[in-house]
């Protein structure tokens, strides 16, 4: 068995700096060109914190779908009920959203109801 070798050894592999996953993850993103996915992917993440937390009752039964080009978020909702709660607030979650460091600034908000699987 050969002696342990001193930390300063040059054929001692050197470590790097440990980095957070989340830290990786735009350059990554960037690197595969997967960039815009991981924007709408935060944005999408960022939608279901602000309706959890001003509508809790509509919390995880509604998700963005695209941002339109005149300005309108389009918005999935799982039932009526949830897609009216958006749409009596929806002043308030758009400026909300808009100030969030993942949202988006959207003018107006139209809902689509379960035309898809709310994930």
């Amino acid at each position: 068995m050969s002696p342990a070798r001193p930390f300063d050894d040059e054929r001692v592999p050197r470590r790097r700096p440990v980095r957070r996953v989340g830290d990786l993850l735009p350059e990554a993103a960037r690197a595969l060109g997967l960039e815009e996915q991981l924007r709408w992917a935060r944005a999408a993440a960022a939608w279901n914190r602000l309706v959890q937390g001003r509508v809790p009752a509509a919390g995880g039964g509604s998700r963005p779908v695209r941002l339109e080009r005149d300005g309108t978020l389009i918005v999935e909702a799982s039932a009526p009920i949830v897609g009216q709660e958006l749409l009596l607030r929806a002043d308030e979650l758009l400026a909300a959203y808009a100030d969030m460091a993942d949202g988006i600034r959207a003018g107006s908000l139209r809902v689509v109801v379960g035309r898809g699987i709310i994930r």
